[in-house]
């Protein structure tokens, strides 16, 4: 299921969602020690990611991730990690742990049995899990173009998977929907009146595979808040 948050203009989204991701983080920080969040890469998050920065919050307790990452190296343009570190992990948030999806050079069965390891310690599950979407509906990097894409959107499967989509560019790594799915807080965060018209029609029908954003905003179990704005 879902719920549609909607905003006049991208500043006031990124403020209100700056507001609500803080507020959760220092409550799991209190309650429990230490707290989670993953995010997504792309343009669309950059406003959130300085305004949440800013934030005084106990950052050293709080271990930052990506929802998907690409295998390129952290230089890259396409670097989700370079665009994490450059917007997010600033100011106050200099201060958080990050949790690298790309480790090495090759992305090997050895180098996922090692991170889905990590992952299940430090991470899951998440407190935070903020979504971006594609045209094609696909979200972290379940694409509905790739062959891996029932093994993605599995009941039982591990933390975190190789995906080589056929419409996009780059080996992946994405976390599958089993561990993102029990997400205590979970956060599509869209923008333009495009990505509004793949909502609709993501909303319109049930196949997951051919829309993967479907999976989270279909599922009774999960509360898909989304944020918008054009």
């Amino acid at each position: 299921m879902h719920q549609l948050n909607e905003f006049d203009t991208r500043e006031a989204l990124d403020a209100a969602l700056a507001d609500k991701v803080a507020n959760i983080l220092s409550d799991a920080v209190a309650l429990k020690g230490r707290a989670s969040i993953a995010v997504s890469g792309g343009s669309t998050p950059k406003g959130f990611f300085h305004a949440l920065s800013k934030k005084d919050l106990p950052w050293s307790d709080i271990t930052v991730t990506l929802a998907d990452e690409r295998w390129v190296s952290i230089d890259s343009d396409a670097s989700n990690t370079r665009l994490v570190h450059e917007n997010l992990l600033q100011n106050n948030a200099i201060n958080a742990k990050f949790f690298h999806l790309k480790q090495g050079e090759a992305l090997t069965q050895e180098t996922l049995a090692d991170l889905n390891l990590a992952a299940k310690s430090a991470l899951l599950p998440l407190d935070v899990l903020i979504l971006g979407m594609g045209e094609d509906g696909h979200t972290a990097s379940l694409f509905p173009c790739s062959e891996q894409i029932d093994e993605c959107l599995a009941s039982s499967t591990s933390p975190l998977l190789k995906v080589k989509p056929t419409t996009a560019p780059h080996e992946r790594i994405s976390f599958s929907f089993a561990y993102l799915k029990p997400s205590k807080n979970t956060i599509l965060h869209i923008s333009g009146l495009n990505k509004k018209a793949v909502l609709e029609k993501a909303l319109s029908e049930t196949d997951r595979r051919a829309m993967p954003i479907r999976a989270f905003l279909h599922d009774p179990e999960i509360n898909t808040q989304v944020y918008w704005a054009e």
